[in-house]
């Protein structure tokens, strides 16, 4: 019987520690996520755990957020709510850049939210696909009891309070990933990652449904911003510390 157990727990934990390890080495040279760095415009950088969530002043008593993390039980937003003097109830809209479940799994904890996500991307939030990557396949559908309220289109501006955000599609890391600029800060979720000399990557290849479509949707979004370069004063990333500035954006797109 010891043996059989042996051989179940050599079975289950194999593959495990190399996803593990596959992951760790995914992400090796990136720099560090710098929690509760302080943005333009008032944004602030909250660490949970290996993901970022981006806190963002929307008026008074209200703030919005890039992403809900990968804590169900949102301890580090909550703590940076308390900080605040605020409480769930201020969180006013979740600006979705991706469905993995490590970016949507506080959004239950914030029922009075709006939760915006473009359309590709919905079923993947909310539980009733699984993601195309090596890994999304490996780890199937991942329920966060996630509800998306509201659509986004590419393009378009959302106005919360007195918080106006720019969408910008970025298909690739996923079919409905997003990109989103206010206030002089360009969030790219997963789409893109820090590297440790100022350099920009795109997105990594085990947890990405179409890498090649990433490259052409980076290229593209430095195009249409190449002209408004002056305004970008931060790239922030959902895995690694952020970038000064548009130009690690226009050397990644050859411009």
């Amino acid at each position: 019987m010891k043996r059989v157990l042996k051989i179940v727990c050599l079975v289950v934990l194999v593959p495990v520690l190399a996803i593990v390890g596959l992951l760790v080495a995914t992400f090796a040279g990136t720099p560090p996520i710098p929690d509760g760095m302080d943005l333009p415009g008032g944004a602030r950088v909250v660490k949970d755990g290996y993901v970022s969530v981006f806190v963002l002043p929307a008026g008074p008593d209200a703030v919005a957020l890039i992403d809900a993390g990968n804590d169900r039980q949102g301890g580090s937003i909550r703590r940076e709510l308390s900080r605040r003097g605020l409480g769930p109830e201020a969180v006013k809209a979740i600006f979705l850049t991706h469905g993995h479940p490590d970016h949507v799994s506080a959004c239950h904890l914030f029922p009075q939210a709006a939760v915006l996500a473009l359309p590709g991307d919905i079923d993947l939030a909310e539980g009733r696909s699984a993601a195309a990557s090596l890994i999304g396949n490996i780890m199937g559908r991942q329920d966060r009891q996630v509800h998306v309220t509201r659509p986004l289109r590419d393009g378009e501006t959302v106005t919360v309070g007195d918080l106006a955000v720019e969408v910008f599609a970025v298909p690739g890391h996923t079919a409905g990933s997003a990109a989103y600029l206010t206030r002089g800060v360009l969030f790219l979720g997963d789409s893109a990652d820090a590297r440790r000399d100022g350099s920009m990557a795109g997105s990594k290849r085990i947890v990405s449904d179409d890498r090649d479509q990433n490259r052409a949707s980076l290229q593209s979004l430095a195009q249409k911003l190449k002209g408004r370069a002056a305004e970008i004063q931060v790239l922030a990333f959902a895995h690694s510390g952020v970038l000064t500035g548009f130009s690690p954006l226009g050397r990644f797109a050859g411009l």
